[in-house]
Parts: structure tokens; C-alpha cells; sequence
């Protein structure tokens, strides 16, 4: 019986009903283990956000139950969250060696936040509290991914992580499929499935199709090759420099969190740099342009990337010539498809040959598509059935994946974030725990909303309208202004009128402040804020950030 009663619960805080910030807590009694702690990228709406992270209400209000946190790869979907959380959780952090060297790569951003790293190889175990957890090998992306399979006093859970299933991979390691067989054997009571290509049917192809595609775009390229792909997708950098070698080109590495990845690769030896494939960018500058290839991130279109600079004639050390030929080599991830599309227009606009879309053949999917899911579930064959990562149309998907292969629709647990799923015996009930997300800008963690959201979202349609005031800290009285300034609004020196309407409405909520008797400085800004507000309103049809500013004299 667990302690104070509590009994097994599973409790997804991100990662299902979205792409990214991955994060589960697997409780039992007076114990929690975490299961990934991973970022998403802002949308559109979200102005100014550098990243999202999931909202830990819940964790840290148990942080004092919460014995470790366990990973299965170093994507920033799974690990991005760690640097946020660490800051008031300490405790071990378990992981394949270059998952664990890809974060505390990540920490060394961070101010005083120390990382207990407790390295388990694939195929090894970890004893946390009441939980046994044994790392698998599955395929994806990135080396040294792993599924987790965490034996509680109450049954055996299988977590996939990302995964596909690879037969020739690129780095020769198979998945674990005996393993999964093993779980399936003894037992299992629940199974947590990657849902990412839910909707694919078939089987996505190995990452070797990619290497084959690579070497005919190699041989035909006439200038310079631009590769773009995610910065921690190192099987892709591995073909890259692989390519390069092959056709007697040089390679350099473009973008800080490119170049810190293929650095922690190199040194925990993950890539295999042929031997004097690398070189600088001022030395490949002065190479013939048939020798050099560029790798960079910006497969996404990010604003801040370095391909999306070069595409705009912004980036410091790169320009496009005539002649370049660019691989974007992902395929957007969804709510980015603008944002790629913009950079591929820009690219061709300043005269690449742009390789590009699932047609081209220079990126392949690292998740699973129909059939591996099927055989996930055929070989783990487990009582309950757990779709996660993916948005909810994925999720769906993927239950009814499990319906058809034949598990009751009871025993199907498809929820979203904060759903706490309780198991016992008379099967599965279901709660609530805080949950959403939280919003990075800069170095400031959760103090930007909704409200501060909403009035960045109306400053960029409709612009900010200062009125400044100043008035005698004795009598009240106003003693200079109504000043006027807009950004974002109106050019001022050509709406003259406005702005003179703008400063008589101000005198106009002066004097019904003090006919009113209202002497608080809050009361005044939010009588001149209303007055403007609505006059600009009535005479234009447009709703500027009015903002007023008082001067004590």
C-alpha cells in the first residue's frame, strides 16, 4: 500500500495537445519522478517571447516529493525547460551521457545553477525512491535516445520518448526491440506513445534515404552549399560533413547553438568529423565557390537565426551569392510554415537555388509513422494506452490506433495537460492539477501575461499615444503640456488636427477632474486615458495605447 494512501498517477504538464515542451510526472505515494522538462517556440501572438515553458504550479508545490528527473534525448523539446526548473528543484538529473552534455552545455547560460548529473548508458538502470527506471534504445534524431521503461509498486509503465523505428540508421544502433518484447512479456500496465505522425500511414523512411539525396545534390551543385537544419539533429550534421567529405568540399558551422552542439558531439565523440573537412569561415571565403559548405540553423524561419538573416541581407559574415544553392533539410514544424515560407522567398529572391518540402528528399521525419506505431503497441501490448507528444488530433488519432488493434476503449487514456490520471483498482479515475504555460522574455520568467500579451498585441496594430502633463505638487494646477507623442500611430507633424483635438480633450478631463474633486494621480491618468481613448475611437475608428504621464512641479 503506498504511503498516506496514495496509490499510482500519471500527469502530463506538457506535451499533449501541442508540439513541444514535453513534461509528465509519474507519482507514487510520497514520491514523483519527472519525466522530460522541454520548451516550445513562441507563435505568432506571443510578441517578444523567447521561449515557452510548461506551468510547474504543481511541481513546485510537491517539489518536496519530487526525487529526480529523467530524460530520454537532448532535444530542446525535452530539455530546454531544465535551466527554469533547476533554479528551484535540486534534484539528480538522469541521462544518456550526451543528453546530460547537451544540458550542462545549456546551463553554462545560466547563473549559479548546478546540475546533479547522474549518467545511465542505454540499456541501463536507475533506482529513484519506489521507481525502477530502465533506459531502451529507440531511434530519432539525435544519438543516445532513449525510451524509458519505470517499474512502480503498482506495474510497469513504458514512456516511447520520440522514437521511430530505423533499420539501417545512421549510426548503426537498432532499436531496443527485444526489450519492448520483454515489457510486453512480463507485463504492462501502461504505455506512453509518441503520436507526433499519427496521421502518416506506412513506415517513415531511414534516415539513410537522406545521406543518398545529399550526395546527388553534392555532385551537381555549382557554387556554394547552404545546409539548414535543427541544431541538435546530428545524424543530419553527421551526412553533412559525410557529404562534404565525398566530393572534396570543406565545411563550417554557422549559429551559436549549432556550433555549441557539434562542439559537445566532438568532444563526447558523437560525430565522426572526417579528417580535414572543417574549417573556418574566413577560410572558406577565400575557397572556390564549389568547395565550400555552410551549415546552419533558421530550418524554421526564427527571426533571430542565422539563415533567416542571411536571407534578408542581415547576417554580419554571410551573404547569398548567384549561384548558392540552400537545403532547408526539416520540415516545419507546425504553426512555422509562415515563417519558413518567408525565408525560402527571400532566399530566392536574392538569387539561391533553394532545395526544400517533403518532395525534395532532404529530410525525413525522426517519429514513427502508422505501422511503428502499431508495432510499438504489438510488442509492448500493454492494459492501458497513453497517446502523448502531439497536438490533440494526433492524440485522437492514436487512440483509435489502439481501438483497432483492439484494446477496450476504457482502458484508452487520451487527456491534456494537468489531467491526473489516478490508477487503481477499479481502474482509472481522472483530476485536475494546475497547468498551461509560461512565458520567457529575456531574462524574465512568467511576469509577462495575458494583459501584458493583449497590449503588445494593440500597440502593434494600432500603435501608443503618450500624453504628458505637468502640474504644480501644491495647487494641482497645470503648469505645462498637454505634450503629444505617438509611435506606432500617426506621423504627428502630419496629423496636426488630431493632435490638437488630443491635447483639448486632456484639458477637458482636467477640468472634470476637478469638478469632481478627483485629486489622485491614478484617477486623473484614467480620466485623460478614457477621454482620449474614446475620442480617437469616434473620429478615426482605431484603439492606440493611450498612456499618461503626470510631472509633480
Amino acid at each position: 500500500m503506498a504511503r498516506n494512501g496514495r496509490g499510482l498517477s500519471v500527469i502530463p504538464l506538457g506535451g499533449l495537445g501541442e508540439i513541444g515542451k514535453n513534461m509528465t510526472l509519474i507519482e507514487y505515494g510520497d514520491d514523483i519522478i519527472v519525466v522530460d522538462a522541454g520548451l516550445a517556440f513562441p507563435n505568432e501572438d506571443m510578441l517578444g517571447v523567447d521561449v515557452v515553458i510548461p506551468d510547474t504550479t504543481y511541481l513546485q508545490e510537491n517539489k518536496d516529493r519530487v526525487r529526480a528527473i529523467a530524460l530520454t534525448h537532448g532535444h530542446e523539446d525535452h530539455i530546454g525547460a531544465l535551466p527554469f526548473i533547476l533554479k528551484d528543484l535540486d534534484v539528480p538529473v538522469y541521462g544518456t551521457r550526451l543528453t546530460l552534455g547537451l544540458v550542462e552545455d545549456k546551463l553554462l547560460e545560466f547563473e549559479h545553477i548546478e546540475m546533479d548529473a547522474r549518467i545511465v548508458p542505454v540499456r541501463g538502470q536507475a533506482k529513484v525512491g519506489p521507481f525502477e527506471i530502465e533506459f531502451f534504445r529507440v531511434n530519432h534524431s539525435i544519438p543516445d535516445s532513449a525510451g524509458l521503461g519505470i517499474k512502480t509498486p503498482d506495474g510497469l509503465i513504458v514512456h516511447t520518448g520520440d522514437f521511430k523505428f530505423d533499420q539501417t540508421p545512421v549510426d548503426g544502433e537498432v532499436a531496443d526491440f527485444h526489450k519492448l518484447a520483454e515489457f510486453g512479456d512480463a507485463g504492462t500496465l501502461l504505455l506512453m506513445s509518441d503520436s507526433t505522425n499519427a496521421e502518416r500511414p506506412g513506415v517513415t523512411p531511414s534516415e539513410r534515404v537522406v545521406g543518398a539525396e545529399f550526395d546527388k545534390i553534392f555532385a551537381s551543385a555549382k557554387g556554394r552549399l547552404l545546409v539548414a537544419s535543427f541544431a541538435s539533429h546530428l545524424h543530419r550534421i553527421q551526412q553533412v560533413l559525410d557529404a562534404a567529405k565525398n566530393h572534396g568540399r570543406k565545411c563550417t558551422f554557422v549559429g551559436r547553438s549549432l556550433e555549441n552542439t557539434v562542439s559537445v558531439a566532438m568532444d563526447y565523440g558523437y560525430l565522426n568529423v572526417p579528417e580535414g573537412t572543417l574549417t573556418t569561415l574566413d577560410h572558406l571565403n577565400r575557397l572556390p565557390d564549389n568547395k565550400a559548405v555552410i551549415m546552419t540553423t533558421g530550418s524554421q524561419g526564427e527571426p533571430m537565426s542565422a539563415l533567416t538573416r542571411i536571407s534578408v541581407n542581415e547576417h554580419r559574415r554571410v551573404e547569398i551569392r548567384q549561384g548558392d544553392t540552400v537545403i532547408l533539410a526539416a520540415t516545419p514544424v507546425p504553426g512555422n510554415e509562415k515563417l519558413v515560407h518567408r525565408t525560402i522567398d527571400n532566399l530566392f529572391r536574392r538569387g539561391a537555388t533553394v532545395v526544400y518540402g517533403p518532395e525534395s528528399g532532404v529530410h525525413v521525419s525522426g517519429h514513427g509513422s502508422i505501422e511503428e506505431l502499431k508495432l510499438m503497441y504489438n510488442l509492448v501490448r500493454p492494459k492501458y494506452f497513453m497517446p502523448i507528444h502531439g497536438e490533440f488530433r494526433h492524440l485522437v488519432h492514436h487512440a483509435k490506433l489502439a481501438g483497432d488493434l483492439g484494446l477496450s476503449t476504457d482502458n484508452i487514456l487520451v487527456g491534456e495537460n494537468g489531467t491526473a490520471f489516478r490508477f487503481g483498482k477499479k481502474g482509472v479515475t481522472r483530476e485536475t492539477v494546475p497547468s498551461g504555460y509560461v512565458l520567457v522574455d529575456g531574462t524574465s520568467v512568467g511576469d509577462v501575461g495575458n494583459t501584458v500579451l493583449r497590449d503588445r498585441r494593440q500597440i502593434a496594430q494600432d500603435g501608443m499615444l503618450v500624453v504628458v502633463i505637468a502640474v504644480d505638487k501644491e495647487t494641482g494646477d497645470l503648469v505645462a503640456g498637454p505634450e503629444v507623442m505617438s509611435r506606432g500611430f500617426v506621423f504627428v507633424k502630419e496629423a496636426d488636427e488630431l493632435m490638437e483635438e488630443v491635447k483639448q480633450k486632456t484639458l477637458s478631463a482636467l477640468d472634470r477632474c476637478r469638478s469632481k474633486n478627483i485629486n489622485d494621480w491614478a484617477g486623473i491618468k484614467s480620466q485623460i486615458r478614457e477621454t482620449v481613448s474614446r475620442h480617437i475611437h469616434e473620429k478615426i475608428r482605431r484603439k492606440p495605447v493611450v498612456m499618461p504621464f503626470v510631472q509633480e512641479i
